[in-house]
Order: structure tokens, then sequence, then C-alpha cells
């Protein structure tokens, strides 16, 4: 083996200055990856944060986007899932190598290299998508709160903000802990819609017909803002600064070797994560579509009539049931993910820490009080609204987070012998450049057509 191998890699060169402190200090490299041993056990030692990164991907806010774009348009909008988790997988790898390689998260990385002013900008718009990420898990978790046990919305809301305990017990046990705790949740939701699904009895032959990408997603308006939303709630800009974060909590070798193995089961974990999800969230739109579009209700926007409509549809009170537990699940989940993207990106990009709890707080408070005031002045309806335009607050954040991730992997005097092949790179852009272009024709179709 060579000296390239054995030795720690040289310091990469597009950088301004080496990071002040790691990511997620507390958690540093904080996890034992064997040096020996089969492959399955080196994965195992790896995997653990992809399924944290997938959390977002099947959040609240994919339940009113998903429940909708299929009680509409049928089994249309899966291909925007797919595509959606496709682009996914790619930018999560991107997200994942940059931390591996430069020892950098995605905040970290802009802050030494783009000036103060537009670094603060890109925190400040950083902290608005988290903002909405975390309003779609207080809806979420209030909707599932009050059909579960008839809890009023506005105290449900008003409940979640004491989810903060749940964090500082999960972070103070270790980030195994909390890794296993997530999985678990996500466990509880596949189940939860697999007997869903097996209630619906969906039509097999739609389903995949719906996988395929249609013209009329783009030249219908109603159909084009579903699937913008769609992709908001998929690809979440937050996940790309918590991915590139989370990795450096496993102890691989700071050398060649130790970074391109760590990049190949990084990868593995993430791609096999967000494959969960996109079972997950297509469940969600199955659901919708092989229960209420059948039967000619197209127009069930809400979770709570969704969950209400399931148990005369399919016979039985057990898909409610099923239903209402994955959205406590799947807001609980959220909400873990959302503190660490939060304190990722504020010590990120502006050197600012605060401790958890305190970060936490601040961040549920900011969530809360849209949640409240629309809860109070429109009830449901108005909080089934402000869920889906969260959603797009989200999709519309998503190119200033990946351009500058896009960029740098592509940099080789930032990544050195890690930079993106030729065909990673077009593809990357291209991607990005689909992204942008959704959202302008979001923007046009919204104000102004």
């Amino acid at each position: 083996m060579s000296d390239t191998y054995e030795n720690e890699t040289p310091p990469l060169k597009g950088w301004r200055s080496a990071p002040s402190q790691p990511s997620l200090t507390e958690s540093h490299r904080s996890m034992h990856i064997p040096k020996s041993g089969s492959y399955l056990k080196k994965f195992l030692a790896f995997a653990g944060p992809g399924y944290l990164v997938a959390v977002g991907y099947m959040d609240p806010g994919n339940w009113a986007t998903d429940i909708e774009g299929g009680s509409r348009f049928g089994y249309t909008l899966l291909a925007v899932i797919l595509l959606s988790n496709l682009m996914a997988v790619l930018l999560q790898h991107l997200s994942g190598k940059l931390g591996i390689v430069t020892g950098r998260d995605l905040a970290q990385a802009c802050r030494d290299h783009f000036s103060k002013p537009a670094s603060v900008a890109l925190w400040l718009l950083c902290e608005l998508a988290i903002a909405a990420c975390d309003l779609a898990e207080v809806i979420g978790s209030a909707i599932a709160l009050n059909l579960l046990f008839g809890i009023p919305l506005l105290y449900g809301v008003l409940i979640t903000a004491v989810d903060v305990l749940i964090i500082l017990l999960l972070q103070n046990k270790g980030f195994r802990s909390l890794e296993i705790f997530v999985i678990v949740l996500i466990m509880t939701i596949g189940v939860c819609f697999g007997v869903d699904l097996f209630l619906a009895k969906p039509d097999m032959g739609g389903i995949l017909r719906g996988y395929v990408p249609k013209a009329e997603i783009v030249t219908n308006p109603a159909m084009l803002y579903i699937a913008v939303g769609i992709l908001g709630a998929t690809v979440m800009p937050h996940n790309l600064y918590l991915h590139s974060s989370i990795v450096q909590t496993r102890q691989y070798e700071q050398t060649e070797l130790g970074k391109r193995q760590a990049v190949k089961y990084m990868t593995w974990d993430s791609t096999i994560a967000l494959t969960f999800a996109l079972l997950i969230n297509s469940a969600i739109l199955i659901v919708s579509a092989a229960t209420f579009h059948v039967n000619g209700m197209t127009s069930v926007a809400d979770i709570g009539d969704a969950y209400h409509l399931l148990t005369p549809i399919v016979g039985t009170t057990l898909g409610s049931i099923m239903f209402a537990i994955a959205l406590l699940a799947s807001g609980q989940n959220s909400t873990l993910t959302g503190t660490l993207a939060g304190q990722i990106v504020m010590e990120g990009f502006v050197n600012l820490r605060l401790r958890p709890w305190l970060r936490r707080l601040i961040t549920r408070m900011i969530a809360i009080i849209p949640a409240v005031i629309v809860t109070a002045m429109y009830g449901e309806g108005g909080i089934q609204d402000l869920l889906v335009f969260s959603q797009v607050v989200l999709s519309l954040q998503l190119p200033f987070a990946v351009v500058p991730l896009v960029k740098f992997t592509n940099d080789k005097t930032k990544m050195g012998k890690f930079v993106n092949k030729r065909w990673i790179a077009i593809l990357a852009w291209f991607i990005t450049a689909v992204i942008i272009a959704l959202n302008v024709f979001l923007l046009v179709q919204t104000f102004i057509g």
C-alpha cells in the first residue's frame, strides 16, 4: 500500500481556512468504525445517518401534498415522487461526500467560500426553510393528537412545544440512541401504511402507469403547484446541511482509502434509507388515489378529512387508526432532525452556538406562532392550506442550498481527488436547472397566471 493510503490526506487547498470547530462538536467522530471484519460489519457501523436524512422525506408536509395529489389526480403524480427521490439520492450523496472529504458541513463550506453578507443571507433563507419544515411538523403532530385523542388543534399545537424534552433525553444518551429511535419510528410508519395499502386494494396497473412522467404535470397549473409542493416536501434543503454534518459522527480514517470507504458506505446507507422514504411517500399517494380519487372524491386535501373518510371506504376503523399513528410518528421523527439541522446551520453560517434545548425552543416557537394564529382564525381549513404552503416555501428555498453544494463538489481545488466525475457534474447541474425552472414556473403561475 502506498503512503497516500497510509498517511492522512493533505489539507485541501481550495478553502480559505480550516474549520474553526467541528460540526456538532458533542457528537463529532464519536462512533467507532471497525478496521477489520466483513463489509456488512463495516456497513452497519456506518448505517444510521441516512435514516435521519430520510425522515425529512416523509414528514407531515409530504402527507398534505401526497393526499391532495392522489385525490385530485389519481396515480399521475407518482412520477414526481419517483423523480424527486432520484434527485434526492444524488444530492444526498454529494452532501455526505462534501462532509467526509472536507471535514466541513455545507454551512461551514458556504461561510468559508462566500462573503459574510452572502453567508448571512443564505443562513436566513435556510432558517426560513427550517421554520417552514417545523411548521409542518407542528401541524402534523397536532392533527394526529386531535384524531387519536380528540385534543383540540389549538391545544395540540401548544403541546408540541414539550417535545424539546425528548430531544434532550436522546441527545444525552448518545448519537446512536437518536438513530435507533428514528429507525424504530420509520418502521412504525412503514407498518402502518403497509396495512392501509392492503386495505385500500389499489390498481397495480394504475400504479405502474403513474410512475411514467406525463407532460400534463407541467402544463396543468393546478397539477404543477402540487408537483412542486411534492418536490419541496421530498428534497428538503436543510437535509443537505444535516447530512454533510452527521456523516462526520463516524471515526473513519483520515486517509484517501478511509474516506473512499466512508463515501461508499455513506452512499449505500442514504440510498437504502431514501428507498424506504420513496415507498412510504408512494404509499400515501396510492392510498389517497385508491380510496378517494376512484370514488369521485377529488377534493380531499385535508389530513383530517382523509382520516375520517378512510373508515367507511375500506370498511374498518383499523385503516384510520394506522393512518393517525403513522402521522404522529412522522411528526415526532421530523422534530428530531429539525433540531439538529437548526443547530448545524446556525453554528456553520454565523458561528453562533446555543444550547440544543434553547435552539430547539426558538425554532419551535417560530413555527408555533403562525400555527396558533391560523388555527384560531381559520380552523382546520386554514391550517391545511398553511401546511401545503409551507412545502412550497421549502421548494422555493431549495436552489439556495443545491447550487452551493453542486458548485463545491465540482471544484477540484476544494475536493481534490474526490471531485465529481464529469457525468455526475453534468447530471447534478441538470437537476439544479430543473429545480430552478420548476420554481420560476410556479412563481409565474401563482402570481401572474
